[in-house]
């Protein structure tokens, strides 16, 4: 975002402010320079800070047409979808807050300022060992939206976003606060028949089988290493408690959000370009998939760390250190401490810093069935976070 650039409401009041005096504008009732709004409070958005990076998993049945059959190792004739399972890494970039938006009223509500935040997602799988392929590119933009009159709500939030497959997506919803680590419900990634309910399993959700539609096909390897089991294939969030499993996360600020919200929140939704509708009822969908919601929940946890500072002496550049306890495969924080003088006695500390854990979902349609699309992931700061000299005493 350019270092200039800060939303605000055009001031109707400038002519007012030359010809009578500041003085005069603000003793003048109803006179109000909306330019001088402060920026809304941003809620758990303030977290959004900076660069963010971590790894994750992703899975999704894509449709497999006849006139481009996806090849596989192990052939497998007459199957209309690939279940594609990605071992991910992930990179989330924020940009600083717009500030006030203004939004304007009718009727029985006046004008509100929103407040955001811009966002670049990228994620790469990294199934393969050395062969690194870009999945996933989103920008995008957080919103805290305050309480209103017309429609009757509370704080809400929302994201919107564009997906380079022709996609974009609006889902609002709430947010709160709980102590401790978050409670991740188990995701299913069973397709489920539309209209009934019914689920329908498919075996490539089944580990052993090697010889499905699925990429990889053969799971072996990657269910020896612990990073694609049957209990992970069967709930995916399983990579997000195995990750904090042993953490001490003191606090967790939850946001839910969806495309359909429920009541009393309304609106939003996904919207697809005329490619994968096919034609203008939908019906006759080019992709044979088209994205019909899209709901996700992202836990901003506070990790208290222990971190275990040795003898140093005085250093003109600071010393990078990680905190005690980090499985090995897992991304943790790093932490810059640059002391002006020596530590000439081993100490250990406590230091407190954000984390960020989200489960979405996105429901893909084709061939009578919703199939779900599920990605997860764990993000931690990518940059180094400074000790401050203080903490040591």
């Amino acid at each position: 975002m350019p270092g200039n650039f800060r939303f605000g409401a055009v001031p109707s009041a400038k002519k007012v402010l030359e010809e009578a005096g500041k003085a005069a504008l603000q003793a003048a009732p109803g006179v109000v320079r909306q330019a001088d709004a402060p920026a809304p409070d941003l809620g758990p958005l303030a977290a959004f800070v900076g660069d963010w990076h971590g790894t994750g998993l992703n899975t999704i049945f894509r449709p497999d047409n006849p006139e481009t059959p996806t090849p596989l190792p192990v052939p497998v004739a007459g199957s209309d979808n690939v279940l594609e399972i990605n071992l991910t890494t992930e990179t989330l970039s924020f940009s600083k807050s717009l500030g006030s938006v203004p939004n304007r009223g009718s009727g029985a509500q006046g004008d509100i300022f929103l407040n955001g935040v811009p966002y670049l997602q990228t994620i790469n799988d990294v199934t393969l060992p050395g062969q690194v392929t870009g999945i996933h590119f989103e920008p995008g933009l957080w919103v805290i939206v305050p309480k209103t009159n017309v429609p009757e709500e509370g704080p809400t939030l929302a994201r919107m976003a564009s997906i380079p497959h022709g996609t974009t997506i609006n889902a609002q919803g709430t947010f709160f606060t709980v102590q401790g680590g978050p409670k991740i419900d188990p995701v299913d990634i069973t397709p489920i028949a539309i209209g009934t309910g019914k689920l329908v399993p498919f075996p490539s959700q089944t580990v052993t089988n090697q010889g499905t539609p699925r990429i990889p096909q053969d799971l072996t390897s990657f269910t020896a290493a612990g990073t694609i089991t049957q209990a992970i294939l069967s709930d995916p969030t399983t990579v997000l408690r195995n990750h904090i499993a042993g953490q001490n996360i003191v606090s967790t600020d939850v946001l839910v959000i969806d495309t359909t919200p429920k009541t009393p929140l309304f609106g939003g939704g996904t919207d697809n370009i005329a490619f994968l509708l096919g034609d203008a009822n939908g019906t006759q969908a080019n992709a044979n998939a088209i994205a019909v919601e899209m709901k996700a929940i992202f836990w901003i946890e506070t990790v208290e760390h222990d971190i275990h500072i040795p003898v140093l002496p005085p250093a003109a550049y600071p010393h990078v250190l990680q905190p005690a306890g980090v499985k090995p495969g897992h991304l943790a924080p790093q932490f810059a401490l640059h002391p002006m003088a020596a530590v000439q006695a081993p100490i250990t500390i406590k230091f407190r810093t954000k984390q960020i854990q989200y489960v979405q979902q996105v429901f893909l349609n084709f061939k009578g069935l919703s199939w779900p699309h599920v990605s997860v992931a764990t993000l931690v700061p990518a940059l180094p976070i400074p000790i401050p000299l203080a903490a040591l005493s």
